[in-house]
């Protein structure tokens, strides 16, 4: 029983460490990071305190009754 425990413990702890498992944010056009790239810009904040990086494209426009 307890070998079965360690198993399932280190099971979940490498499925949390995957390597490239960022977290989609804003509609799925967007990934969870520390840090974006020079053509995504910040829109809204993850909910694991990391930056939603939006390629421009994605990020809404300003209409003119907004400003």
């Amino acid at each position: 029983m307890k070998l079965l425990s360690l198993i399932l413990a280190g099971l979940l702890l490498l499925s949390q460490l995957t390597p490239g498992g960022t977290r989609k944010c804003w509609n799925f056009h967007g990934k969870c990071r520390h840090k974006c790239f020079k053509k995504e810009k910040v829109y809204v904040y993850c909910t694991n305190n990391k930056l939603c990086c939006v390629k421009s494209r994605y990020l809404p426009k300003n209409l003119p009754w907004q400003i």
